[in-house]
């Protein structure tokens, strides 16, 4: 029996349906979602599906049967009704000016009149004018309420992220017409409106309170990705022979407060890929302004794997104020690993990166940022940083990270002071130990308190301490500082019970030097 084609960067029901590709039945939520009339709001991840979720949408409002033959929905949908549905999508092309969008919006305007069939009000109305003219309009020729779908609807603000004030000018221009859709209220069904991040309501949407975000509901939690019954039905002919353990490290683990699902298009391009598992997700992103928000910010990276934060700070992205931590979330490099309420009472969250592929992916980034080293010189190193841990050898560890350091082209850094602390040193360290997939326990904790971090690859385990020098003659220390430390406070003893080598590691970065000036150890 031959296989159903896969839907490979299509976002179009129709086409999904009458080509009889594989399509994963969303409308027991979507079902959830417009029994009744309701305003909705859902961020995800860049390429999760969410286009082909607005597109089911509309084609269920507007009353297109044949489609959902088969489908949970069917018996329950009236098909009796239709509606008349305006959708604005923002997906296509780079807008650099509030002009830009300006025009833009008018296009899409037009372009849902004409589909509608309804007569142009005032040419010389402003936008809101417009748009409200359009819904009453709609309105009044199909006799029901307007649904307003909203795809890419912060892609605008993203394009121009790099300049806070054009991003600004640019806010303010969709200000104006999501603002429409409060006064316009009465004469709409069904609000649907989504996109990658989450802007706080009162910069974006101007007193739009009524809109529900169902971002990290654990009712929608699958409304977009595969999950694993997903991949073990619709697509178990494909993955017929899949060790399903290795594709789960690579490729599931994204939560939002409900079951893990996978990307879809990391899961489409593995299938047709003839399941190689590489980056297939984040290998074309280039996320050059996150990157320099954390050098900005002089972000410790070590940090990234063992985050508590609040709702707030993944409900308060804004151009004027943006965390770094906020940005990975909705980009999808971290997820969600577990909720709890805090001491406070407050909901707090843990987060951690999701999954093998993004794992990689955002260290490589940081490696790129952190040191600007060559593409080819990067991956060398990475090579010769993971023979170095997976086999104890130490003398080619300290050999490679040397050449590491005197490789960073330190001009680029002249008006940067991240180089100057002893967390940029660490950083560096783990953003290249993380993208080999080592495990890694920044500021690893004892009875007698912390060591800067416990890497661990294959038989070792090696417990390492940093320190930062800034004399302008570095001469070596006998005894090392960092070594000793280690043993003084025995951060290592918890480790000598299992199987593992355990190495204690004392490396002195000099601030002078800008390179690893001494790296001793001792194998327990």
């Amino acid at each position: 029996m031959s296989l159903q084609a896969l839907p490979i960067g299509i976002n179009t029901l129709s086409v999904i349906r009458e080509q009889d590709m594989v399509y994963i039945d969303k409308t027991p939520l979507v079902w959830q979602m417009t029994k009744q009339p309701a305003r909705f709001f859902l961020s995800r991840p860049r390429r999760f599906g969410k286009s082909l979720l607005v597109d089911t949408l509309k084609e269920l409002f507007e009353g297109n049967r044949a489609l959902f033959e088969g489908l949970y929905i069917h018996d329950k949908w009236d098909w009796s009704k239709s509606y008349p549905v305006i959708k604005i999508d923002f997906a296509s092309g780079i807008l650099q000016s509030r002009k830009q969008l300006d025009e833009r919006i008018e296009i899409i305007l037009t372009e849902n009149q004409q589909r509608l069939g309804v007569e142009s009000g005032n040419q010389r109305a402003d936008i809101p004018g417009k748009f409200t003219d359009l819904i009453l309009k709609a309105r009044e020729k199909y006799g029901q309420k307007v649904v307003v779908l909203v795809d890419e609807y912060d892609k605008p603000i993203l394009d121009n992220i790099d300049y806070s004030e054009r991003a600004a000018e640019v806010r303010e221009g969709l200000k104006n017409i999501y603002s429409v859709l409060k006064g316009q209220d009465a004469h709409l069904q069904f609000i649907f409106m989504t996109g990658v991040s989450k802007f706080s309501k009162v910069s974006l949407f101007s007193g739009l309170n009524q809109l529900k975000d169902i971002t990290l509901d654990e009712n929608y939690a699958t409304i977009c990705g595969y999950t694993q019954q997903d991949l073990e039905t619709a697509f178990a002919g494909h993955l017929a022979d899949v060790d399903w353990a290795q594709l789960k490290d690579w490729y599931n683990g994204y939560q939002f407060l409900g079951e893990p699902v996978y990307n879809p298009y990391d899961i489409l391009l593995f299938i047709s890929g003839n399941q190689r598992y590489r980056n297939y997700g984040f290998e074309t992103g280039n996320p050059s302004f996150l990157i320099k928000l954390f050098q900005q910010k002089a972000y410790f990276l070590p940090d990234l794997e063992q985050l508590e934060v609040s709702e707030e700070i993944l409900d308060s992205f804004d151009v004027e104020a943006i965390d770094p931590v906020t940005l990975l979330f909705q980009a999808g490099y971290l997820t969600i690993e577990k909720a709890y309420t805090g001491f406070d009472g407050q909901f707090l969250f843990q987060l951690k990166v999701p999954n093998r592929e993004v794992r990689q992916a955002l260290n490589s980034h940081f490696i790129n940022g952190y040191t600007q080293t060559l593409a080819s010189e990067k991956l060398k190193i990475q090579h010769q940083v993971f023979d170095s841990l997976n086999q104890g050898d130490l003398v080619q560890l300290q050999t490679v990270l040397q050449r590491l350091f005197a490789g960073i082209p330190w001009r680029n850094f002249t008006h940067n002071a991240l180089p100057e602390s002893e967390g940029y040193y660490a950083s560096v360290l783990y953003a290249f130990f993380a993208s080999l997939n080592a495990t890694i326990i920044p500021e690893d904790t004892t009875n007698r308190g912390q060591v800067d971090m416990t890497v661990i690859l294959g038989d070792f385990i090696y417990v390492m301490e940093i320190k930062l020098d800034k004399s302008a003659d570095y001469q070596k220390q006998t005894p090392n500082p960092a070594l000793q430390q280690i043993q003084d406070k025995a951060y290592a003893q918890k480790y000598i019970v299992g199987e593992q080598t355990v190495f204690e590691v004392g490396l002195i970065f000099n601030q002078v030097q800008r390179n690893l000036a001494q790296l001793d150890w001792r194998k327990l």
